[in-house]
């Protein structure tokens, strides 16, 4: 058990594209740290969990769906997705390189060894705004978590996803009655209003109560057709 007064420990100390990422122990929990701001940690994983389950069961029922996963983080998404045999294929966009090295050869190899290794699973390195601007690919959804939410970004740039330009790119990256499912740290009504105006529909938000303050949600929503 993580104790208060337990000093964390930097395992790993990188100047990546985006800036300074670290990885550092904390008692029995990993943390990635981007440029001095807290980002995640091997806590929980019920949210993150949330994510991909949810996003599936909105699915219509097609058969071996592709997501794309956006953030790679500690892995929780990752790995739950591997672990079910419904889903065809899985890519996941990180832009941080040693995020990546971490997942492979580091400490956070223990949670996603197997997942890593499924032929499902595809690690594509570059920014997911990026990315959903730019790819010809299309997904029957997208799983995205590279924030802390449409109104607490903590990462310069990422606000775009959230805007009704951000959102059409990842209309476009869907396949006719495909899933966008978003993480947040605390709900947002306004951004689901966004949704709706952008031509999204079946908007809606799940919680996961937390044990201190907001609840963390997943923003659910179906791309027409």
């Amino acid at each position: 058990m993580t104790t208060s007064y337990e000093t964390p420990v930097v395992l790993d100390r990188r100047e990546g594209p985006y800036g300074e990422v670290v990885l550092r122990r904390h008692g029995e929990l990993l943390q990635i740290i981007a440029n001095g701001c807290f980002l995640m940690d091997t806590s929980d994983g019920r949210s993150e969990r949330l994510l991909v389950d949810a996003t599936l069961a909105s699915l219509d029922g097609r058969a071996r769906p592709h997501v794309l996963i956006g953030g790679l983080g500690v892995g929780f998404s990752l790995a739950h997705a591997a672990a079910d045999p419904r889903w065809g294929r899985i890519t996941v966009v990180e832009r941080e390189p040693a995020i990546i090295d971490w997942h492979r050869d580091g400490p956070l190899a223990r949670l996603t060894a197997a997942a890593l290794a499924d032929p499902r699973t595809e690690i594509v390195e570059a920014d997911l705004i990026g990315y959903v601007n730019e790819t010809s690919a299309t997904f029957d959804a997208l799983c995205l978590d590279i924030d802390n939410g449409p109104d607490w970004t903590v990462t310069e740039g990422n606000e775009g996803l959230y805007t009704p330009p951000g959102l059409a790119s990842c209309a476009r990256a869907l396949r006719p009655g495909g899933v966008l499912a978003v993480w947040s740290a605390r709900p947002s009504p306004e951004f689901e209003g966004t949704l709706w105006n952008v031509g999204f529909q079946q908007v809606r938000t799940e919680e996961i109560p937390v044990a201190r303050g907001v609840p963390d949600v997943v923003h659910l929503a179906v791309r027409p057709g």
